[in-house]
């Protein structure tokens, strides 16, 4: 694997779109980001944003290399055919601005492993994309994915039967049918907490939901982040969410199945009274009966022992729908 370590992963890469004001509004609505600098006649692309003028969709990229698709046809012989990805670092130069048309290129910069994880042994691997404008550079790019070989849980394999009779041949011991080992119950993935969403479970523990606060200007913001996306500022504090919403949006997860979920089940983008944003599960209501719209009210869960509660929403269906 350390042989393409340092080989291109993209050669000569140009943005299938210029950076443009439509992708940036998508981009904000879909965040809840309103800062006045994303809009009118100096408008400039979220930082963020960086990644999104480099992929290639549901079309592919046609600049990617000969020797990334080698890299990963030979971990999917090894095995490793499920992908995850992991996080990613990024530099910024310089904003970009509607307008401007992106080029670059992309190396594998390291594949470490092989490593075990819950949700199987794999290869974590690293690309770095330098991005340009008029051949300046704007900004980096590294994306961390996790290719692995999926934990599977199988039945037990089935002794042959022995035919149940009333009576035993004269001669011959008692045949007892074995009895199956039970499948081990798979367990849910833990969540992932570091030093910056720590103090959101740390209140879950104590079966609050609570939410950052910018001590400068007062904006609420969720997910927890290290800054404020609204003036910058470092410096937060935390209300308790009230623990009313209602559904923003939501999906039906039928497939792919998932060790120790059992879809279907709804996902849903829930809209709490405080104004912002946080994705769970929709439960106490038929998942084909979840609506935009819907009023639902927190809940804490803890599914398995040992694991951390979850918040979760209840939905609230009207009689005549839920009678």
């Amino acid at each position: 694997m350390a042989a393409f370590e340092g080989r291109p992963a993209v050669r000569d890469g140009v943005g299938k779109d210029p950076v443009n004001e439509p992708m940036i509004r998508h981009w904000c609505e879909a965040l809840g980001d309103t800062s006045a600098a994303y809009a009118g006649p100096d408008a400039v692309a979220p930082p963020a944003m960086l990644q999104v003028w480099t992929m290639g969709g549901l079309s592919g990229n046609p600049g990617r290399s000969a020797a990334y698709e080698e890299l990963l046809a030979l971990l999917d012989g090894a095995g490793c055919t499920s992908v995850v990805a992991t996080d990613c670092e990024q530099e910024y130069l310089r904003p970009l601005r509607p307008g401007d048309q992106v080029t670059f290129d992309s190396v594998v910069e390291s594949v470490a492993g092989p490593k075990t994880t819950k949700l199987g042994t794999g290869y974590f691997v690293t690309t770095r994309t330098d991005v340009r404008v008029d051949g300046d550079p704007v900004g980096t790019h590294r994306f961390r994915i996790l290719k692995y070989a999926p934990v599977r849980t199988y039945a037990p394999s089935r002794a042959p039967e022995v035919p149940e009779t009333s009576e035993t041949p004269v001669g011959q011991k008692p045949q007892v049918k074995p009895t199956p080992t039970p499948t081990p119950t798979p367990t849910r993935p833990r969540p992932v907490i570091n030093r910056d969403n720590a103090g959101f479970w740390d209140g879950v523990d104590r079966r609050q939901l609570l939410i950052q606060r910018c001590v400068g200007c007062r904006t609420l913001r969720f997910p927890w982040l290290p800054g404020c996306n609204a003036c910058g500022g470092g410096e937060w504090d935390t209300v308790e969410a009230s623990g009313d919403g209602s559904v923003f949006s939501y999906v039906v997860l039928h497939h792919p199945p998932f060790p120790a979920f059992d879809p279907p089940y709804a996902v849903g983008l829930i809209e709490l009274a405080e104004g912002v944003r946080i994705v769970s599960n929709v439960v106490g209501v038929p998942y084909d009966k979840v609506r935009i719209g819907m009023p639902v009210r927190l809940e804490f869960v803890r599914y398995e022992e040992g694991q951390p509660a979850l918040p979760v929403f209840r939905g609230d269906l009207p009689a005549e729908v839920g009678g």
